[in-house]
């Protein structure tokens, strides 16, 4: 243990502790902006403190302690160096604040506001006026960077990917696309953990808000909405709940105020793609299929397959994602069922993911010239539309979704956290195989947040390998293990994002002093989506779902049939050579 003084305060910790930490830990706080546990890089210098007998101010971030260190987080010196600081980020940044989409979330505002920064004394031309909107998915706006770096070591050490850099030297460096000019002609997989990562407005999402409206006030048009299982997980926090707050009732009755024709739920597209993939898991288990199967729910995981492991796209599970399955059947069985021409439907996608406005465009989602889904907003694009509309999101009274692709089960829901697509498959992939009904359907051991999670699944005489990953470099340790034959496994989960949907890029952004201070996003989040699983789901296995049975009764006759191929599967692509290298 180390002993030293903070604020005349004595404090003991342990060795290697950085002087951040040591405060935090007896309730100081040290402002931070460029700071997260992957970005310690002391880049932004807000963290700043004095130490007894030096004359250089050291950042508390990186800065370790030492034995009888005397602190001090708010002198005058460490104040005016703070202030200092601040007002020159802020005169290289675009101060349109009222207009910026992070207005009010914003942590360079934040830290004006607690500094008491309220005049920008240096005048100049910003560096960079770059405005980059070429990405599905993705808009980066130069003029709003500080160069805090936590985009690119995001990207790199987190996801594995490396499609941002820092160039260019001094007043001129920015955070830009690792080659070219554009982000899409990067590797970029569209994950979107950039955005929530970047303190500021320099990475945002695509907005597609506007093509909604239009669809909406468009009376020729039957309007269509389904949200992701981790939606209903974190929208709440848009509007003051509590992080891990359920408000499944209140975002169907929202939708429908404002103006939706039906409110359907990604969860039955979710039981429906565990149906074929558990199924076409079963087929390649016991008929020598292509071993490991990988699931194909993450457009940012599968964007990186084509992209990086096209050797491998034969493991790819075919099915297509719950947001594709669920667009799918609407323009058709559903089409069919109300008699409703298919070109009148118009399907809207609300996901916790930004990679899924990629995904609404992949040429192997269209059939008939008619996409799927037809547009793909966010958890954070629909807060909007229902502030914007004035709707008292906390007074409305809980409402169901529509029926049939309103009703879902346990399985579905727990999709959206990192695992569940895993244990979902296994309640039915074990029935499939043994004809009995299995009682205990709570895989724990593919639960949690550890990178890496291993598991045998017993099934009868038989026992399946799996494996649960997260994070894109977790998965390219993994798939380099697959592609070299050394990875013994059957079956494979991958989520780009850390713990899962419920962490998408497209999910309410929390300030990083929160994430800094300890609190587990996914694992909040993910609460109430198992909370759903266990206690408010009627069935907690998908084949149990009878909305599930009357859709394959009425018009797909079985798991895996030749019509289900045609409508519920999909094919992927090479694309290796699509982006600049």
């Amino acid at each position: 243990m180390v002993n030293l003084k903070i604020n005349n305060v004595d404090v003991s910790v342990e060795e290697k502790t950085t002087i951040l930490e040591a405060a935090r830990q007896i309730g100081i706080n040290i402002p931070t902006l460029c700071f997260l546990e992957h970005n310690k890089i002391g880049a932004c210098r807000m963290c700043v403190v004095e130490i007894k007998g030096s004359d250089v101010l050291r950042s508390a971030c990186n800065f370790p302690v030492k034995e009888g260190m005397e602190v001090f987080t708010n002198s005058p010196k460490v104040r005016e160096s703070r202030k200092n600081t601040l007002e020159l980020t802020l005169s290289d940044h675009n101060r349109d604040c009222t207009t910026c989409i992070r207005s009010g979330n914003c942590e360079l505002q934040t830290l004006a506001n607690d500094l008491g920064v309220n005049t920008v004394p240096f005048k100049g031309d910003f560096s960079s006026d770059t405005y980059d909107d070429k990405s599905l998915s993705v808009v980066r706006d130069e003029s709003k960077c500080i160069f805090c770096k936590r985009c690119i070591n995001t990207c790199a050490k987190i996801q594995g990917i490396g499609a941002l850099i820092g160039k260019d030297n001094g007043f001129d460096s920015k955070s830009r696309p690792v080659k070219g000019d554009v982000l899409a002609d990067t590797n970029c997989i569209n994950c979107g953990q950039c955005i929530i990562n970047c303190p500021v407005g320099a990475l945002t999402e695509k907005v597609n808000v506007d093509e909604v409206w239009e669809a909406l006030s468009d009376e020729n048009k039957h309007v269509v909405v389904q949200p992701a299982p981790a939606v209903r997980a974190a929208l709440g926090e848009e509007f003051g709940y509590e992080i891990g707050t359920d408000v499944t009732g209140k975002m169907v009755a929202s939708m429908r105020r404002l103006g939706f024709d039906k409110v359907f739920d990604t969860d039955f597209g979710a039981d429906m793609t565990i149906m074929e993939e558990a199924y076409e898991l079963v087929d390649r288990v016991t008929n020598g299929g292509t071993l490991p199967m990988v699931t194909s729910c993450c457009p940012a995981w599968v964007k990186m397959c084509e992209q990086e492991y096209p050797e491998l796209l034969d493991n790819l599970s075919s099915c297509k994602s719950p947001q594709a399955m669920t667009g799918a059947l609407i323009k058709t069985h559903y089409a069919e069922v109300n008699n409703i021409d298919p070109k009148d439907i118009y399907v809207v996608s609300v996901m916790p993911c930004v990679a899924k406005k990629f995904e609404v465009a992949r040429e192997q989602l269209k059939e008939d010239d008619l996409f799927d889904s037809d547009v793909c907003i966010t958890t954070r694009e629909l807060a909007r539309m229902i502030k914007e509309a004035g709707i008292d999101f906390k007074n409305l009274d809980d409402e169901d979704f529509d029926p049939i692709y309103g009703e879902s089960s346990g399985a579905g829901v727990i999709f959206g956290a990192t695992g569940g697509v895993m244990e979902a498959a296994a309640r039915t992939a074990v029935e499939a195989i043994t004809g009995e009904v299995c009682e205990n359907v709570d895989y724990e051991a593919v639960r949690g947040l550890d990178g890496l999670k291993e598991a045998t699944i017993t099934a009868g005489d038989k026992e399946i390998k799996v494996a649960v990953v997260h994070g894109g470099a977790n998965i390219k340790k993994l798939m380099d293990k697959v592609k070299k034959g050394e990875a013994d496994y059957d079956f494979i989960e991958c989520m780009a994002c850390i713990g899962g949907c419920v962490n998408g890029g497209g999910q309410p952004i929390v300030n990083s002093q929160l994430i800094n201070a300890g609190l587990s996003l996914p694992q909040e989040r993910a609460k109430v989506l198992y909370n759903q699983d266990k206690n408010v789901r009627p069935v907690r296995k998908s084949h149990e779902n009878p909305s599930v049975q009357k859709v394959y009764k009425e018009f797909l006759e079985k798991p895996n049939s030749h019509k289900a191929h045609e409508i519920l599967h999909t094919t992927y692509v090479d694309r290796s050579n699509d982006f600049v290298k």
